[in-house]
């Protein structure tokens, strides 16, 4: 049984290594998903392997990630292990979902090529060698997608159809330069290499495990393969009206974490809680009521304090896909340091926007100041993101 990785859901850049160097190398790791599948392992397990077999004879391995189905799909799977030499299990018990599932057999996997397929038999598995011909000609990622020549579904109602496009409709709307990349991008069945998505921090939500992989993944070639969706022959179907929220919530995640707006949306989120705290710390010091400091003084803490605060939560949050890649305690000091510095330079210049718009555009002190936070906004962000949050490839030791 393969153990379960835990921490964060971060793909290794190098692939694991076989635990028996005498082996053939893998070039292929297969995720099977499943929960409550008991009826579908078993077939799903013989027709993956014999293409596979037949195509790439041990090079690959087939990963059943069960969720601790209660009707002991993984117990099923670890049976046939004895029959299947290529295949593995693991019995995932704290976690739940489709999306962490994929993720957490591509951290135990070994293949340069990852994969996905569901285990309810509604993916045609014959179409596997397709996906996988074209990733050998040089694809990045290869989608069956039911939206091309070749595509379709089988037996859906209208109100299954018009909810599917709908979906995508909305994620094209939130995310049009990740959703409009691909025909089908709610789709479960799929190949990457690894070296697009190893060292990315993932964070799914929901059963859209592609998304999140166009979203946060250096994907340049993607290649589509046509293929029509398939009714169950066994087990329920685990669609449910969760997975719509979860899908919405999953895209306006993705929205507000990538990208220059994103980042700016958050940048701007995070110094609302610094004008809170350099507001509340100035009343503490300055007020007669309380310890009644001088003005000047009070002023100078409380500034310092709410850069401090901003730093604290652009570090971890606004950049913190950049911060990880750049880790230790010297690092974070020089971004602080750079912060800081472009912090003060953007107060000298919300002075002197605020008297230029002031003295020559708009002779309001409020529309003008207004006019002046928002540049200074903006400055901040740009020479932070260039300068001290840099984005480089820094190797993780």
């Amino acid at each position: 049984m393969l153990p379960v990785p835990y921490g964060v859901l971060q793909i290794p850049e190098l692939a694991v290594a076989s635990q028996q160097p005498d082996t053939n190398p893998i070039c292929f790791s297969l995720i099977v998903p499943t929960y409550n599948e008991s009826k579908n392992i078993k077939n799903i397990v013989r027709q993956l392997s014999q293409l596979l077999d037949d195509a790439i004879p041990r090079a690959y391995e087939l990963i059943v990630v069960d969720d601790n189905s209660p009707d002991d799909t993984w117990k099923i799977a670890y049976e046939l292990m004895p029959d299947y030499p290529q295949l593995k299990v693991m019995r995932r018990i704290e976690e739940r979902g489709l999306s962490t599932a994929v993720i957490r057999g591509w951290q135990a996997a070994s293949g340069e090529v990852l994969g996905v397929i569901d285990g309810d038999l509604q993916h045609p598995p014959e179409l596997l060698l397709q996906l996988w011909s074209e990733i050998q000609r040089g694809a990045d990622l290869a989608v069956a997608s039911r939206h091309v020549d070749g595509g379709g579904v089988s037996e859906w109602s209208f109100i299954r159809r018009f909810l599917s496009r709908g979906a995508q409709l909305l994620g094209l709307i939130i995310l049009p330069g990740v959703i409009g990349r691909v025909s089908d991008p709610m789709s479960g069945y799929f190949l990457i290499r690894r070296q697009c998505i190893a060292g990315r921090i993932l964070s799914p939500l929901g059963y859209k495990i592609l998304i999140e992989v166009l979203g946060r993944g250096k994907v340049a070639w993607i290649a589509e393969v046509g293929y029509v969706f398939q009714e169950r022959v066994a087990g329920e179907s685990k669609v449910t009206s969760k997975q719509y929220v979860e899908y919405i919530q999953h895209l306006l995640r993705l929205r507000l974490s990538i990208g220059p707006i994103g980042r700016l949306i958050r940048f701007g989120a995070v110094g609302l809680t610094g004008v809170f705290v350099d507001m509340l710390v100035l009343y503490l010091l300055s007020d007669p009521s309380t310890l009644g400091w001088g003005l000047t003084r009070s002023k100078i803490i409380a500034a310092e304090l709410a850069i401090l605060n901003n730093f604290f939560w652009n570090d971890i949050w606004t950049f913190g896909d950049i911060s990880r890649r750049q880790p230790g305690k010297r690092q974070r000091l020089k971004r602080l340091l750079k912060f800081n510095i472009i912090c003060l330079a953007g107060l000298v210049l919300n002075v002197l926007v605020l008297n230029l718009i002031y003295n020559f555009i708009i002779h309001n002190q409020y529309l003008a100041n207004l006019v002046a936070i928002a540049t200074v906004t903006f400055w901040n962000f740009w020479v932070n993101l260039k300068l001290s949050w840099r984005v480089t490839d820094v190797k993780q030791k």
